[in-house]
C-alpha cells in the first residue's frame, strides 16, 4: 500500500483501554489518534461511570485468588485434550488450542504480572489508589479503587495524551478495517461527525471500543431472546455497539470469551442513576411477577454470586424480580449502603398490601412467604450478617443457604430489580501482547484489541478485573507496537 499514513497508531475507543494505549504509544514517540463515538462531554464509554474497583490487596499486589478465579471459570465442559495441550509450551500448542475461546494461561499470567507496574505508571500521572467504600456488605476477596473512580482515570489519561500531542476525534465511529495487499490491518474506515465516510490510515490498529451491550441486534443474536429484558447498567454502555468486534470477526479473527453471557448487576429499574444497584436481597427473598421464588438468594458472599443470580432475573416473566424484606433489616449495620438507588423502597404494613402495591398476586405472595418462613431454621444464636452463617432453609424446592430468617416483622419492604448489562463477555482472541489471533491461532498483522473488545470471561466474571484488563492490555498493546517499531 502506497498511501500515506495518518498516524503510527489509530486507537478505536477512548475509555481506559484506549487511553492507556494512546498514552503509552505517545510516550514512545508514536503519532497516535483516538476515535471516540460520543461528544467530548461524554467520552469514555463505560469507564466514565464505573467506580473502578480493582482486585488487589493494595496498590502493588494483586489479590491472592486473581489467577485462580480465571482458571476456575475458563469455560464449560472443556475438552481434556485441550487442557492437556495447555501444559506444553505455547509454541507447541495445536492451532485449535491457540484459537480456543478459553483464557490462555499465558494471557492471564501476563495480565496478573502487569497489574502492579501498570498501577505504578498511573500513580505517576497523579492518580491515587486506596481501599474505597463499597456497596457489598460481604466479600470473598480484596479490592482497592482509584480515588475518583473511572472518571478520574480517563480524565488523567486524556490530559496526558493531549499534553503529549495525541489527537482525539470525537463523534467519529470506526466501521471497518482497512487492510493492505498482504492482509495486514493498516487503518480503519470511519464515519465522520457529518456522516461522511473516509479512510484513516495507520501502521497499527488497536481496537478498544468496548463490547456490544448497546447493540440490540448483537445482544439478541448472542445472548438470546432474554436480551429484550436487559439494558446497559449506565449511559456509557449505549455507545458500545460492537463494531470493533464485528469488523475483526469479519476479517477472520477468532472469537473468545462467552458470547452468550454478560456481566450482570441487579438494578432498580425506577432509578435514573448509573449503577443503581440493589444488593440487599441475600437478607430477604427474591420473587418474580408470579410471586414465586426462583433462585437461592444467598449461596455465599454476594460478590461471588450476584453475577449468576442477576442473570436469572432476565429469564423471569418480563425480566423483573422483587426483593422482599422486613423491619428485621435494621439488625444489619450499614444495610442502606448495599442500595445505590435514589428511589425509596415500596413499603406496606402487611404482605397483602405490599403485593397490591407491587402489582403481584396477593394470595400467591402470602403463600410463598408463609412457606419460606416455615422453612427457616429455628436458632437462638445471634444473627451475624457479615459472615457466612449456614442459616439455611430446609424443605423448599429451592432452599436458601445463608442468612435465612422469617419475613414477619412489619412494616414490609420491597425493591424491584432487573438484570442490567455492565459489559458483554464475548470478544476477540488475543495473545499476551494483545495481538488479535485468527481461527488458526496466527497473529493478524497490525491488529490489537484491549478492554471489553477482547474476550476473556466465561461463566462468572472475575470481579474487579475489567478496568484492570483495559488498562493492562491497552498498555501492553502499545508497548508491543513500540518495541516492534524500534526493531
Amino acid at each position: 500500500m502506497n498511501d500515506k499514513f495518518d498516524a503510527d497508531v489509530v486507537v478505536v475507543g477512548c475509555g481506559v483501554a484506549g487511553l492507556s494505549a494512546a498514552v503509552t504509544a505517545l510516550e514512545a514517540g508514536l503519532k497516535t489518534i483516538n476515535l471516540e463515538r460520543s461528544d467530548e462531554n461524554h467520552f469514555g464509554g463505560n469507564s466514565r461511570w464505573t467506580e473502578a474497583y480493582m482486585r488487589m490487596k493494595n496498590d502493588s499486589e494483586i489479590s491472592a485468588d486473581f489467577e485462580e478465579h480465571f482458571a476456575n471459570n475458563a469455560g464449560w465442559n472443556i475438552d481434556p485434550n485441550v487442557l492437556d495441550a495447555l501444559t506444553d509450551s505455547y509454541a507447541d500448542w495445536p492451532s485449535f488450542v491457540k484459537s480456543h475461546s478459553l483464557p490462555d494461561p499465558e494471557v492471564i499470567s501476563a495480565f496478573a504480572n502487569s497489574v502492579p507496574p501498570t498501577i505504578s505508571w498511573l500513580k505517576g500521572l497523579g492518580l491515587k489508589f486506596e481501599h474505597q467504600p463499597i456497596y457489598l456488605l460481604t466479600q470473598n476477596t480484596t479490592r482497592i479503587a482509584a480515588k475518583g473512580g473511572g472518571l478520574a482515570i480517563i480524565e488523567a489519561l486524556r490530559a496526558k495524551a493531549l499534553a503529549l500531542g495525541g489527537e482525539i476525534r470525537y463523534r467519529t465511529t470506526a466501521t471497518d478495517l482497512v487492510r493492505d495487499e498482504k492482509g495486514a490491518a493498516c487503518g480503519v474506515v470511519i464515519t465522520n461527525p457529518d456522516g461522511v465516510q473516509s479512510r484513516l490510515l495507520a501502521k497499527r490498529v488497536i481496537l478498544a471500543s468496548g463490547g456490544f451491550q448497546g447493540n440490540p441486534e448483537m445482544m439478541t443474536k448472542y445472548v438470546g431472546l432474554r436480551a429484550k429484558h436487559i439494558r446497559p447498567v449506565a449511559i456509557g454502555g449505549y455507545y458500545n455497539r460492537g463494531e470493533g468486534i464485528q469488523m475483526a470477526l469479519n476479517a477472520g479473527a477468532a472469537p473468545a470469551g462467552e458470547f452468550g453471557s454478560y456481566h450482570a448487576e441487579p438494578v432498580d429499574p425506577r432509578s435514573r442513576q448509573a449503577e443503581a444497584v440493589v444488593f440487599i436481597y441475600p437478607y430477604g427473598m427474591l420473587v418474580n411477577r408470579l410471586a414465586k421464588r426462583f433462585v437461592n438468594e444467598a449461596p455465599g458472599t454476594v460478590d461471588a454470586h450476584y453475577d449468576n443470580i442477576t442473570r436469572t432475573i432476565a429469564d423471569q416473566p418480563d425480566g423483573i424480580s422483587y426483593v422482599i424484606f422486613d423491619s428485621r433489616v435494621e439488625d444489619i449495620p450499614r444495610w442502606k449502603t448495599s442500595i445505590r438507588s435514589d428511589q425509596p423502597p415500596v413499603s406496606a404494613p402487611t404482605i397483602e398490601a405490599l403485593a397490591a402495591k407491587l402489582g403481584l398476586p396477593e394470595a400467591a405472595l402470602a403463600h410463598t412467604i408463609a412457606g419460606f418462613n416455615a422453612a427457616c431454621p429455628q436458632r437462638s444464636d445471634a444473627f451475624e450478617p457479615f459472615v457466612v452463617d449456614h442459616r439455611g432453609t430446609k424443605g423448599l424446592d429451592i432452599d436458601k443457604s445463608h442468612w435465612s430468617r422469617p419475613i414477619d416483622k412489619a412494616p414490609f419492604y420491597a425493591y424491584p430489580i432487573i438484570s442490567t448489562n455492565c459489559f458483554t463477555f464475548g470478544g476477540l482472541k488475543v495473545n499476551e501482547n494483545a495481538q488479535v489471533l485468527d481461527h488458526d491461532g496466527r497473529v493478524m498483522a497490525g491488529l490489537y484489541a484491549a478492554g471489553e473488545t477482547m474476550g476473556l470471561y466465561h461463566q462468572v466474571y472475575t470481579g474487579s478485573t475489567s478496568v484492570l484488563r483495559g488498562l493492562v492490555f491497552g498498555r501492553r498493546a502499545a508497548q508491543h507496537i513500540a518495541s516492534s517499531s524500534n526493531r
